[in-house]
């Protein structure tokens, strides 16, 4: 599922480390800042400017490119000790060619690099599961090392991580609009079966369709729980009319769900309608769309089946019980108790 890989890793350079020896530097009476004067030098040094109208132009001085290039030329470099005596580079410091990193870029203080990878045909979360068990493997490090995965999937984390805590709060929210709505716990309980029974066709739909859940799907999820609580509340306030003018609880309940049953059909069938060239899209984008109308249409299924069928089986005996107000005759309210 991997495509695009890349590293920021470069290939290493060669370069000349020339490290100086105090025991010798005392024996000639040489100073270290003399012999790197002379090593800084071999690379080019500014001995003045040349003046042409305003601009400058620096005078710099540097050996020959063949003694820049061979070891053995620069060890006989010769540096002029106390006595004025030359002594030759090579008896004040030890030369050799090193292979290094051309860069070397830190993070929080400590050295990092970048391996890049596009995901296609597949999730990103199962992808870095399987990525990080093909690591702990095939790969050894030393101590000290440590990989961080980042991108998509460090974005999946934090997003999961704030849907943990933003799903139960909106849960929470809307059954107390409804218990605020209704005025009473059990009729907010009834209408928030919608829920599950919505959610339970998300999951599905996800499954049938091979989509694992994400970021997209989590918010297809949020968004199909006021669609189905809606509908819901929708046939439990018609109900709730029925029930003023007297009939009884299991004539509310038929007459309610053959009445409701158009506006409710019709209602999931536009809002899925309008949800499918999203669950279809191949464009760019898609990824991120497919999940969340694949949970919106197949939570409506669900939801529907739910507000159409079970919720007018068991809404006497929700209802069982509470106050209602009936119009007389006189069309003067009396309270009464089913």
């Amino acid at each position: 599922g991997a495509v695009d890989v890349k590293a920021d890793y470069q290939a290493n350079l060669s370069t000349l480390t020339i490290k100086t020896k105090p025991l010798a530097l005392a024996q000639y009476g040489i100073d270290a800042q003399t012999v790197l004067d002379v090593v800084s030098s071999l690379g080019g040094h500014q001995v003045g400017q040349i003046f042409e109208g305003r601009a400058r132009y620096p005078i710099i001085v540097r050996v020959p490119e063949q003694w820049r290039e061979d070891i053995a030329l620069l060890e006989q470099v010769p540096i002029a000790d106390a006595n004025g005596n030359s002594v030759p580079l090579r008896e004040l410091a030890s030369i050799q060619l090193e292979e290094t990193p051309p860069t070397i870029e830190h993070e929080g203080n400590r050295r990092r690099t970048f391996i890049s990878a596009n995901v296609r045909g597949r999730d990103v979360a199962s992808f870095v599961t399987e990525a990080q068990a093909a690591v702990v493997e095939h790969v050894e490090f030393d101590p000290g090392y440590e990989i961080k995965w980042g991108g998509d999937f460090e974005n999946l984390q934090s997003a999961s991580r704030r849907l943990i805590i933003i799903t139960p709060i909106v849960l929470t929210i809307i059954m107390l609009l409804l218990h605020t709505s209704l005025g009473s716990l059990r009729l907010a309980m009834l209408i928030f079966l919608a829920v599950p029974m919505a959610a339970s066709g998300g999951i599905i739909a996800l499954y049938l369709r091979g989509m694992p859940f994400s970021i997209s799907a989590g918010v297809g999820f949020i968004a199909l729980f006021g669609v189905a609580v809606l509908n819901g509340l929708v046939w439990v306030s018609a109900a709730e009319q029925s029930r003023a003018l007297g009939l009884s609880l299991y004539a509310v309940s038929h007459d309610t769900a053959l009445v409701r049953l158009r506006p409710i059909l019709m209602t999931a069938l536009v809002a899925s309608l309008g949800f499918l060239p999203m669950a279809l899209s191949t464009s760019d984008g898609a990824e991120m769309q497919r999940p969340l109308a694949t949970v919106v249409i197949g939570g409506l299924i669900t939801s529907t089946l739910l507000t159409s069928l079970v919720v007018p089986t068991i809404y006497p005996w929700f209802a069982k019980g509470l106050h209602r107000v009936v119009l007389t005759h006189h069309g003067e309210p009396e309270p009464t108790i089913d």
